[in-house]
């Protein structure tokens, strides 16, 4: 990763309301996150594991039930959001589908970086809120888990 890309990333996150990034790319790993003040921590490590790290959607508490019903995941970022892990394969969740704690329900694409985001908590999806390919914003429902 270039120095110019982890300026960018450092941007974002200072704009953002995000306080924790995590990005993984062969050997080399990122983890920015904003501290007590207002300049972003950053340390950085390797080997890592993975490929990219997954971002997990914040978790969603005393909203309102909606017509679908269920707790909404919101989106944790602005991007592009995929329903499948590549265009000719299957969507990873659709409405119905029981769902565990964990499991990858969509990627947002971010900056080139794609991002997994996962299931706070077992459940059945009630609602698909957006498309394949649409732009979406930070804090915008994608599903709806009941």
């Amino acid at each position: 990763m270039k120095i110019e890309d982890i300026k960018e990333l450092v941007k974002v996150l200072e704009q953002s309301s995000l306080s924790y990034l995590e990005i993984s790319q062969g050997e080399f790993q990122l983890k920015l996150g904003k501290g007590g003040s207002k300049e972003p921590v950053i340390s950085t490590a390797a080997p890592a594991s993975e490929a990219i790290a997954p971002v997990t959607a914040p978790a969603a508490t005393g909203e309102p039930a909606t017509p679908a019903g269920g707790i909404p995941v919101k989106s944790p970022m602005v991007g592009v959001f995929y329903a499948a892990p590549s265009p000719e394969a299957e969507p990873f969740v659709t409405v119905g589908q029981a769902v565990k704690g964990g499991q990858v329900l969509c990627i947002i694409e971010a900056m080139k970086l794609m991002n997994e985001i996962t299931a706070e908590k077992d459940g059945v999806i009630t609602e698909v809120c957006v498309t394949n390919g649409d732009i979406v914003e930070f804090g915008q429902p994608l599903f709806y888990i009941q």
